[in-house]
């Protein structure tokens, strides 16, 4: 659906976007993720046609947008981060007159207009001055906004930033609704939401692809770090340790607090592969009682911070 090669965005002497290659699949939600000054922004405006790259060139199904930017605008939705409302004008005037700038009239423009209100809950407020609105409303009434005329994609630019939590799961419910049958593109840093609503996470840091796939993939690749805990019984921590400390992988091991005739261990994996297996059957040699045993991958929030993180 959309094909990025080699895309890069200079500010002056700032490298903001610096050469990224990325294809997003149609019918696909994915997440942009980065922190503040990554390049999130300048990609999503670069994507819609508000910013002219420095260099690079993007293909949105068979149109380039060196050569057919109108077209491809007529085949996405946008929703900035501060979504572009007038806020002295009523819901259902405003609805109106954008779907009247999308060229639609009619029959048409009502039937979309009463789709959205519906998608987007806005039964309760059509009469209201948008200005009056919280801001989950405002978002809600932006995202009518930007569905008005059924495009093919939908791009978000940090869709969540501000709302609350009942707002967020709101927004969230939405956008999972929609994008059974869009191409959704979310730029955010807040790793819930988008382990929540996305179906592939792409994380970029200054201005270049550091990670791109699922969120069981991302988690899956970075398999050193992964911690086991072990809780047994009728052992002391040095014989645990002779026991443990020699299968492969097991680089660290830890006693955690537990009651007075258990052992609480905390390992730390050194390896991409799965330990947990010979870890049991060193124990099962052994007379000692295996209480528990269970594997913590890394979550997506500490994957980030060391995708991220400065040198």
């Amino acid at each position: 659906m959309i094909h990025v090669e080699k895309l890069t965005k200079y500010y002056g002497e700032l490298c903001a976007v610096n050469n990224i290659d990325l294809d997003i699949r149609k019918g696909e939600i994915m997440g942009l993720l980065g922190p503040n000054g990554a390049g999130k922004t300048t990609t999503l405006r670069m994507l819609t046609g508000y910013l002219e790259p420095s260099s690079g060139s993007i293909r949105v199904k068979d149109f380039t947008t060196a050569q057919d930017m109108l077209s491809i605008k007529r085949l996405m939705g946008y929703l900035p981060e501060s979504a572009p409302l007038y806020h002295n004008m009523l819901v259902y005037d405003y609805l109106e007159y954008v779907a009247g700038i999308r060229g639609l009239d009619g029959q048409k423009k009502a039937e979309r207009i009463k789709t959205m209100v519906e998608l987007c809950g806005l039964k309760g407020i059509m009469h209201k001055t948008i200005g009056e609105l919280s801001k989950g409303l405002k978002q809600r009434v932006g995202l009518a906004h930007a569905m008005l005329d059924d495009p093919e994609i939908l791009v978000l630019d940090e869709p969540t930033s501000g709302l609350d939590p009942n707002q967020i799961v709101e927004i969230r419910d939405i956008i999972r609704s929609i994008g059974k049958d869009k191409t959704i593109v979310i730029s955010t840093h807040i790793l819930s939401e988008a382990e929540a609503t996305c179906d592939r996470i792409v994380i970029i840091d200054k201005g270049g692809i550091v990670a791109d796939g699922s969120t069981e993939m991302l988690k899956m690749g970075a398999g050193q770090g992964k911690t086991i805990y072990l809780t047994l019984k009728d052992t002391g921590l040095t014989q645990a340790r002779e026991v443990i400390s020699v299968v492969k992988g097991v680089s660290h091991i830890h006693e955690e607090p537990s009651a007075a005739d258990e052992l609480r261990l905390k390992l730390t994996i050194s390896t991409p592969d799965d330990p947990r297996e010979a870890i049991y059957r060193a124990i099962k040699a052994t007379d000692w009682t295996l209480l528990e045993l269970h594997q913590e991958g890394k979550s997506l929030e500490k994957i980030f911070r060391e995708l991220t993180q400065e040198a």
